[in-house]
C-alpha cells in the first residue's frame, strides 16, 4: 500500500490567530502518537501568518483512515470551524512524482 501524502491549509479570521495556533499544536502532539503518521508539519505563511499550511503523510490508506476517525480530530475541526474564512480545512493530496 502506498502512503497517503496530502496538505491541509485555512486561514485564521482576523484576531484568531492565536487560537488557531493553540488548537492546531495540540493536535499535532495527538497525531504525532498515531502510529501510522509518517509527518505532520505545520506552516505558516511567512507575508501572511494568519495562512496555515499543514504537510501530512501516513503509512498508507488505513493509517490515514485511522486519523480521519481519531476522536481529537473531531473535536478539533468542531473549533475550528468558527475560526476560520472557509468552510473547513481545504484539502490537497499528493503524489510523489519520479
Amino acid at each position: 500500500m502506498a502512503a497517503v501524502t496530502l496538505y491541509a491549509e485555512f486561514t485564521a479570521k482576523p484576531g484568531q490567530e492565536g487560537i488557531v495556533a493553540d488548537l492546531i499544536a495540540g493536535l499535532a502532539d495527538d497525531v504525532h502518537r498515531e502510529p501510522g503518521n509518517e509527518v505532520f508539519t505545520v506552516y505558516r505563511e511567512r507575508d501572511n501568518p494568519a495562512k496555515f499550511f499543514v504537510f501530512e503523510r501516513y503509512a498508507d490508506d488505513d493509517a490515514f483512515a485511522a486519523h480521519i476517525g481519531a476522536p481529537y480530530g473531531a473535536v478539533f475541526n468542531g473549533k475550528l470551524g468558527d475560526l476560520i474564512e472557509e468552510d473547513g480545512s481545504q484539502l490537497t493530496f499528493l503524489t510523489e512524482s519520479p
